[in-house]
């Protein structure tokens, strides 16, 4: 039986992980990435320029080989193995055939503030209410489709086996449309470690290269300029409309797969509710259409009867007893992106509360916890690195969230005879601003305060700059964990205990890292270790490592005549440090590295931290407990 992705809090861990069943849910993206685990994107259509090069290939980055655009060319719609899902599951899907990352500890509870639309202080950023005079019948005769363009993207994505290296370029497109000032808007997996980005306008056959400002990764937004005055000759930007009603009829533009023309699709918004998004790795306000969305339709938009936009097209749900399920990224989180960017420069992203919580619906379980009335959710953990940890303990019961009163479900009042997931309300805000949470202590009702900032993940979905860290030391390599890397390795050769931990456990302070050994590149001075790969590195010569920055700097500093690496389950490499220093620079050579270390690690490391007794004690042992994976009761906000 199919399970709707997003209804348990955590994303599921691998099939080989047998905590929990697999999902067969699916969900495909509208963008132009690979799909990723569970949730595959969709909405991009693929061209592959060239295969990427197997590992122990060139250490530089290949370019793709030229194609020529024959009727035989590839529209490929990519499908890369999501964490947490079984080889046969096909979830979630991007319009434009990329894919997305499920969060393991995703949040279940949505903040609070209601679905109407936010002003900005542009001119280009303001919703117009007003309708547009466009008959029902005949939306694809409306101007305003010329707003909607074609996009070409370039993508070279890193190789996280090779951290210095990157893989071969390939090809996709995407939609997206013009929304004034000279700026378009598409969705981030359109444009993910993109090296070219062009755009074409309806009826055109000139591409205008475009720039990408900013991308929003957890909620899929991204936002591009085109300088070229000659591209935005006659153009007009589309009109934002309020959040729509069910049954409101609903129009998909585009660019999918199957031609080169724009395409318009028709259908009914079905449903409105809080929305696992596949590529961030998130759960914000989404809207459900029965209208076709296909590879090439991400960050196409979408409109109303009015000709106004009320959403980017950006996933379906792929599953053999469920047809026609697309997802829209509607209004109210598109101004939330543009207003975030407008405000800081850049996008900040969405923030959290950082706490697991547990429904109250039993009647003994609240009488326990004296809570009077039906109402109210259960905090079991605070995330240590979220302001809520300085007010909240467990066992706090949160009963409203800026004066708005939360259900014994976890729900919220929404618009007329409606109700959503708390986490709505919490994704309203913006990064630094403060909520005031009414909470029930021991039986006494009192109010906190507590600042919501970004969520601080362990093990990151995404990597800041496209470019993993390294370290190299006398052929062992070092690299931190991340999703992308469990991606590329396959999930079997990770090992179950660094994949449980992975995938739940929580960051102790911001900053940390899992640092492990990606493999060993063979030479006479690491002899006995060529075969330890993927392998987590506890400790150097007696000191807890942190994260890989603090690891380069005890190697760095050390004086010691061996350097001592602690691995997980007491194994312990040794080498002399001497010999390691020589032997160095004729393996980079031999293995055509160009550098020993990342860019980013020759910045000064500076100890934010000191040796503080408790994280050493406590570092990287904060893993969910079995009862809290897969439980429906349990929601992260």
């Amino acid at each position: 039986m199919a399970v709707v992705v997003g209804s348990c809090c955590f994303s599921v861990l691998n099939s080989t992980v047998k905590f929990r069943g697999s999902i067969n849910s699916q969900r495909r993206f509208s963008t132009p990435q690979r799909s990723i685990g569970s949730i595959t994107p969709k909405a991009i259509n693929h061209r592959r320029r060239a295969l990427s090069p197997k590992r122990g290939s060139s250490s530089s980055s290949s370019s793709s080989s030229s194609n020529s655009k024959s009727n035989g060319e590839k529209e490929a719609v990519p499908h890369k193995k999501i964490p947490g899902t079984s080889n046969d599951e096909r979830p979630c899907s991007y319009a434009d055939g990329n894919s997305g990352r499920g969060d393991i500890k995703r949040s279940q509870s949505t903040s609070f503030k209601l679905y109407g639309t936010q002003k900005k202080d542009k001119k280009e950023f303001l919703f117009d209410m007003k309708e547009q005079q466009v008959e029902p019948g005949n939306l694809q005769d409306g101007a305003f489709l010329n707003a909607v363009v074609k996009v070409y993207c370039t993508h070279t994505a890193p190789d996280y086996s090779l951290p210095w290296q990157k893989q071969r370029q390939f090809t996709s497109t995407g939609s997206a449309f013009m929304i004034g000032d000279g700026k378009l808007l598409t969705n981030a997996h359109c444009v993910e470690y993109h090296t070219q980005v062009k755009v074409k306008r309806r009826g055109d056959d000139t591409k205008y290269v475009a720039k990408v400002l900013a991308r929003g990764v957890d909620c899929d937004i991204a936002l591009l300029s085109v300088e070229s005055k000659e591209f935005w000759e006659g153009a007009e930007s589309l009109n934002f409309g309020r959040l729509p009603c069910l049954q409101d009829a609903v129009t998909v533009v585009g660019y999918p797969l199957g031609g080169d023309t724009i395409s318009v699709t028709k259908g009914v918004v079905s449903r409105i509710e809080v929305t696992s998004y596949a590529h961030g790795s998130s759960d914000l306000l989404g809207i459900q259409i029965d209208a076709a969305i296909n590879p090439g339709n991400s960050g196409g938009p979408a409109f109303n009867d009015q000709g106004e936009c009320i959403g980017v097209a950006f996933q379906v749900y792929r599953s053999e007893e469920a047809e026609n399920i697309g997802y829209v990224i509607p209004t109210t989180v598109v101004s939330h992106f543009l207003e975030d960017y407008e405000k800081n420069g850049k996008y900040t992203g969405f923030p959290c509360l950082g706490v697991l919580l547990q429904k109250l619906e039993n009647p003994a379980l609240r009488a326990c916890l004296r809570v009077q009335s039906n109402e109210g959710v259960l905090v079991r953990r605070v995330e240590p690195t979220s302001d809520a940890n300085n007010v909240l303990k467990e066992g706090d019961v949160i009963v409203s969230f800026d004066d708005v009163r939360v259900g014994c479900e976890g729900t919220v009042p929404f618009r007329s005879n409606e109700r959503i997931a708390f986490r709505y309300l919490i994704s309203q805000k913006f990064a630094g601003d403060v909520a005031e949470l009414g909470i029930i202590r021991a039986g006494k009702f009192m109010k906190v305060q507590a600042v919501l900032n970004p969520r601080v993940h362990l093990v990151p979905y995404h990597i800041d700059g496209d470019q993993p860290s390294y370290l190299i030391i006398a052929g062992l390599v070092f690299t931190p964990l991340s999703e992308p890397l469990i991606d590329e390795e396959c999930e079997e050769t990770i090992g179950l205990k660094l994949l449980a931990k992975a995938r739940y456990s929580l960051a102790r302070f911001k900053g940390e890292q899992i640092v492990i050994l990606s493999q060993v590149l063979a030479s006479d001075v690491n002899i006995g270790y060529e075969d330890m790969s993927n392998q987590q590195v506890l400790k150097f010569n007696g000191s807890r490592i942190k994260n890989i920055h603090h690891l380069a700097h005890l190697i760095d500093s050390c004086k010691d005549k061996h350097l001592v690496f602690e691995f997980e389950d007491n194994y312990i490499a040794v080498l002399e440090r001497e010999a390691a220093t020589s032997a160095s620079s004729c393996i980079l050579k031999d293995y055509g590295i160009p550098s020993e270390r990342s860019s980013d690690m020759l910045e000064p490391y500076v100890d934010l931290w000191g040796d503080n007794q408790a994280i050493d004690q406590d570092f990287g042992e904060s893993p969910v407990s079995n009862l809290e994976i897969g439980v429906d009761g349990l929601l992260w906000a």
